[in-house]
């Protein structure tokens, strides 16, 4: 089988997909795609777990399994469009204070010993 190119790949950005999001588009697969996306593997990055999960699926498929329903281009959530910093901002912050001047209030003064 020809080296595939990653423009020609079965499902889009798979250099960049987690292992677990991976898992869940392979499902949608034949398996002459699953075949494209090992060797393509092989040559490239070679991960084995990514290796182990392929197979695995070349596996199911050639015994029977059926590729589910399902758009392997399909909008992903480890894409999605959400804010990727903190969620803090200045309207978000607490006033700032300072501590107090005999320690902090988790630690809280000695007696001075005995007054009468």
């Amino acid at each position: 089988m020809a080296d595939p190119g990653r423009s020609t790949l079965p499902l889009p950005d798979y250099d960049h997909l987690p292992i677990g999001g991976l898992e869940a588009r392979v499902r949608s697969l034949t398996a002459e795609e699953v075949e494209e996306l090992i060797a393509y593997e092989r040559t490239h990055a070679d991960r084995v777990p990514v290796n182990e999960l392929l197979t695995a699926r070349l596996e199911q498929l050639k015994a029977g399994a059926e590729p589910t329903s399902g758009d392997p281009a399909a909008l992903r959530p480890e894409q999605g469009e959400g804010h990727t910093g903190s969620p803090v901002s200045p309207a978000t912050s607490p006033e700032p204070f300072g501590p107090p001047p005999h320690g902090t209030p988790d630690q809280r003064g000695k007696p001075k010993g005995d007054r009468t």
